[in-house]
């Protein structure tokens, strides 16, 4: 970075200008395995979309790198400096700005957590879905296009987003969408900032679409002897028009970690949690025409329960099921794959893809939304170990072209950060990925937001 740029930096932000080799390195590292790429150069910490803006201007005059940086909990090295630079941090921006009840709305800024929105939402009989593994951040969850356990029912980021503010790559800010529930004036600026992992600017409040509390919930788990009749399950759930909420499947490896990370006594075979919502005869006719189809297929111990102490006690463990994989190889990091496959194709890619993985011998597990046709496989690496990054590359590669092969994509809700950049070329085309280049140099010329992710310029 430029002294001119860092002097005017710390002329601005005073002690929120950070150079401190133990805050870079804090910034330049985020869950996945990339451990070798240098920290950024310095961090800024934004309260207020006046000081994102300030910061972005400030970098583009000496044409310095700009990466957002809100929970670092992403998977694909979206917020590493690959090409040095500045680190954005939003994560101070955690004001609820403003919640419509009525219009079942919220709009908060980016540094807020999911968990924090539901936690703002008690008492008034709302709730906000989309829950990946991790609490992120939702400015994250915007720029990542995540989703989670809930996407089956109530979508992804991309269904739940309906208004964005942005500062653009010249330090400009700019609003994209209302709070209506529907539009169809010019082009679709929020669904462009949807999934742009942090490439064309810099979101800074967000409104979100919110959804009742169902008036009862259930929670139910059945066990399979292998991972092929769960799979049948999960999809003759689905193409019976079941409208279940949460549909996971979690491997052997996957039950044993999160019994002794969360310390449950699941039975350690694959298993399907699943999730059913609407009114009580609802949830109990959901509830028992799933374990007619789970029996048709050799499941065992069906139980279910609306006990909320018992609900949140599964899926607290299941969304820990990476870092309970952590803690089970302490030193290890994990490479996450992350396909979506058409339902009707889900046993074909996944059994293949699991079977591989046995083969090797390379610690991993099996979770997935399998609901939606999204899962993921986890492989154990030791990141200083060249044989277990090349056997777990390799399986990536395999699970990823079997997945297009069969109509799915590279990426279900992780993104493309650094390590899924050749696969989104094979996944989209030489002309798509022109397009999205033109795109990028439109509204970032010099190339400045977060560069080195999604493709090269």
């Amino acid at each position: 970075m430029p002294d001119e740029c860092l002097a005017a930096l710390r002329a601005r932000f005073g002690d929120r200008c950070s150079t401190v080799t133990s805050v870079r390195e804090q910034h330049g590292r985020d869950e996945s395995p990339f451990t070798h790429v240098p920290p950024p150069a310095a961090v800024v910490f934004a309260e207020s979309t006046q000081d994102v803006a300030d910061a972005v201007r400030l970098a583009a005059a000496s044409r310095v790198p700009v990466i957002p940086y809100g929970a670092g909990s992403s998977l694909e090295g979206h917020l590493l400096a690959v090409h040095g630079g500045l680190s954005l941090d939003v994560s101070r921006m955690a004001r609820i700005v403003a919640t419509h009840a009525e219009d079942m709305t919220i709009t908060v800024q980016p540094g807020v957590t999911r968990t924090a929105v539901n936690r703002a939402l008690e008492g008034k009989g709302l709730f906000f879905p989309v829950d990946p593994g991790a609490d992120a951040s939702l400015g994250g969850m915007c720029a990542t296009r995540a989703s989670g356990t809930n996407a089956v029912r109530y979508g992804t980021m991309r269904d739940n987003v309906l208004a964005l503010e942005v500062v653009t790559a010249g330090g400009d800010v700019i609003r994209t969408g209302t709070r209506a529930r529907k539009s169809s004036a010019g082009y679709d600026l929020t669904r462009l900032m949807i999934g742009s992992e942090g490439t064309l600017g810099v979101i800074t409040e967000i409104t979100l679409r919110l959804h009742p509390l169902p008036e009862s919930v259930a929670a139910a788990t059945c066990s399979f002897a292998g991972i092929a009749p769960a799979v049948r399950t999960a999809m003759a759930i689905i193409q019976a028009g079941i409208p279940i909420a949460r549909c996971e499947l979690i491997d052997t490896h996957t039950v044993r970690m999160v019994n002794a990370h969360s310390r449950l006594t699941l039975p350690e075979q694959p298993m399907l949690l699943m999730e059913f919502h609407g009114s009580a005869t609802d949830v109990a006719d959901q509830a028992r025409l799933t374990e007619a189809l789970a029996l048709e297929q050799g499941g065992e111990a069906f139980a279910w329960t609306t006990t909320p102490e018992e609900r949140t006690r599964l899926w607290t463990a299941r969304h820990n099921a990476y870092f309970a994989a952590v803690h089970a190889y302490p030193g290890r990091r994990i490479i996450s794959t992350d396909t979506c496959v058409p339902i009707s194709r889900l046993a074909d890619c996944l059994l293949g893809s699991a079977a591989e993985a046995e083969a090797t011998g390379l610690p991993h597990y099996l979770l997935g939304h399998v609901g939606d046709g999204n899962f993921h496989f986890g492989y154990v690496i030791d990141p200083e170990n060249t044989d277990d990054w090349r056997v777990a590359e390799a399986l990536n590669q395999t699970l990823v072209r079997r997945a297009l092969a069969l109509g799915g994509t590279c990426s279900g809700e992780h993104g493309i950060g650094l390590h899924k950049m050749r696969f989104l070329v094979e996944e989209a085309g030489d002309g798509a990925i022109a397009m999205m280049r033109a795109i990028k140099q439109a509204l970032d010329p010099l190339g400045i937001m977060n560069p080195g992710k999604i493709f090269e310029i």
